[in-house]
């Protein structure tokens, strides 16, 4: 019997990280090797929808390529040697942090030939960083097979002429001759005219405007020589990143600090609510009306909110308010990459919020905390809820509710809309998740975003999904309404707490999950790789932090 092309997928997917993960304890590995052919023959086999046309030999996937870049080092595609470490001090040395633009981590150009990049997020970092440096060799292979003419010993081809020139700099090009090298470009990507000079103005900005030309320019050399065996490809992990895995040093460390700051502030005997969230519509909810001087309604003041998310002035005004007003502000430098927000209710006015109606007068504490990623998840929850000792006196974190709002993948509806799960199913395992949701999906009756409730899968890699086994967990019995990286991993921890090592008190301990969709893999044009939310998230964002915060402050009244 043929197996169904969704089984083959799982398949992939659990031998993709069980490769993963014996290369990580090898310590390195050849992308242009058996190893790292290995792993591209079964990203292909996967064909993530995230990588768009990544199995087309005669297509460049531009928007995965991008998604890609974005979350990796710039340079990383002129660099042959990638090195991947723990924090090992390099800020101490003369090398300058390079920060990708959509991930906070720390990465350093050593040479012309290598580059390394700090991994402090734990295993679900590395497999992300593994996953993307896969399809972008991948992609580099694809260039080179359509710039080189291979069965003349790699010469370059009149195209890959033109693309160098502009990729060096080593003419001014007048707006006519560009426009003529995005036609060379676009006949060398397989791809129409109109989509290459849409992804070179995505590409390129007022700094580096020919950026698309260097990264295939880079991509197609490197990947040339790797073949040519002049300077090959290879991947390391360093010694003491292998040793750190898996040991929660970083999430203890952080932890540790924040139940620092709450005894230093006489505030780790009170009562606590923890939020796993973004940085701003906690604060932005209690604080932006005050600060900016603005009239609150019970209605959610959304043009508002879209104000100060595009206005970094109104930012800074409601930031600096709320710390006047007794916010503490943990600016996280553990290594963990997670801030924190302590927020004392007791000191906090609700008249002109719009939670004035609700008469609170207790003494709680929120908590809220920055996203994680992936299985770091586990850590940091893990570590915030276990005991502590102040002066040789033990304490238990008196914690009311945990709740958890993220950004999701949704199967059921489109972007904006809201997904409630009644459990976490955790991919490629045999472990779920079951909880009573305080949140229900009654919670968020709107004419413009609909709410969705049922179980959620827990994926190891969003990038590894495709069509096939998303399909596959929304029709089945399953009936799954999204999929995300990091439900599982919390309630883990959360069960762990609460029912097995008495941690925490589970008596009247209750649980907030929601998520706001990111993309819908399964609709073409709305994956991870088409763009972000913007503005759209604005909405509900805001109303999953009502619910939330509505849900604590009447428990406590």
């Amino acid at each position: 019997m043929a197996k169904s092309r969704a089984r083959e997928t799982t398949e992939a997917i659990e031998r993709i990280f069980v490769s993963m993960r014996h290369l990580f304890y090898r310590g390195f590995f050849k992308p242009g090797g058996v190893s790292g052919a290995s792993l591209r023959n079964l990203l292909m086999i996967i064909e993530p929808e995230i990588y768009g046309s990544m199995g087309n030999p005669n297509k460049v996937e531009l928007n995965g390529l991008l998604y890609v870049l974005d979350r990796l080092p710039e340079g990383i595609e002129e660099c042959p040697f990638v090195h991947l470490t723990s924090d090992e001090g390099f800020d101490r040395g003369s090398f300058l942090p390079i920060v990708p633009k959509k991930r906070r981590r720390n990465c350093y150009r050593i040479d012309d030939h290598q580059m390394n990049i700090e991994v402090l997020l734990g295993r679900s970092e590395i497999y992300d960083i593994l996953t993307h440096l896969t399809f972008l060799y991948l992609e580099a292979d694809k260039i080179r097979n359509l710039g080189f003419d291979l069965d003349e010993g790699g010469q370059p081809k009149r195209v890959w002429k033109i693309i160098e020139e502009v990729a060096l700099g080593e003419k001014k090009f007048s707006r006519k001759e560009k426009e003529v090298a995005l036609i060379h470009l676009s006949a060398l990507l397989g791809r129409p005219f109109d989509e290459t000079l849409e992804a070179y103005n995505n590409f390129g900005d007022d700094e580096n405007p020919d950026r698309l030309f260097k990264v295939i320019y880079w991509l197609g050399t490197v990947s040339l020589e790797d073949w040519l065996e002049i300077r090959e490809r290879e991947i390391y992990f360093s010694a003491i990143l292998q040793e750190r895995v898996g040991h929660h040093l970083f999430g203890e460390r952080w932890a540790t600090h924040v139940k620092e700051v709450l005894v230093n502030h006489q505030l780790h005997e009170r009562p606590i609510h923890i939020i796993s969230a973004n940085m701003h519509s906690v604060k932005n909810m209690l604080f932006a009306n005050d600060a900016l001087k603005s009239k609150a309604t019970q209605d959610i003041d959304y043009l508002l909110y879209q104000k100060i998310s595009n206005k970094k002035e109104l930012r800074d005004q409601v930031m600096k308010f709320a710390q006047d007003k007794g916010m503490i502000y943990i600016d996280d430098n553990s290594g963990s990459n997670i801030d924190v927000q302590i927020i004392d209710l007791a000191k906090t006015s609700l008249k002109n919020t719009p939670f004035a109606d609700m008469d609170y007068k207790g003494n709680d504490i929120i908590l809220v905390f920055d996203y994680a990623f992936g299985e770091q998840a586990f850590e940091v929850m893990d570590e915030l809820l276990r005991p502590f000792e102040v002066e040789n006196t033990t304490f238990k974190m008196n914690v009311k509710s945990i709740s958890i709002m993220g950004k999701a993948g949704i199967l059921t509806g489109r972007k904006g809309d809201i997904m409630i799960p009644t459990s976490h199913i955790f991919e490629g395992t045999a472990d779920n998740y079951v909880f009573n949701n305080a949140l229900s999906k009654d919670d968020f009756i709107d004419d413009e975003i609909q709410a969705f409730e049922g179980s959620m899968i827990t994926v190891l890699g969003t990038s590894l999904q495709n069509k096939d086994i998303l399909t596959y967990f929304m029709n089945n019995s399953w009936k799954a309404v999204g999929l995300e990286m990091e439900g599982a991993h919390y309630h883990k921890a959360i069960q762990i707490a609460s029912k097995i090592r008495n941690h925490i008190d589970d008596k009247d301990l209750f649980i907030c999950y929601a998520y706001y969709a990111s993309d819908n893999p399964l609709e073409t044009g709305s994956t991870l790789s088409s763009g972000g939310l913007g503005l759209t998230g604005v909405k509900p964002t805001y109303m999953i932090t009502h619910k939330i915060l509505e849900k604590i402050l009447k428990k406590e009244n």
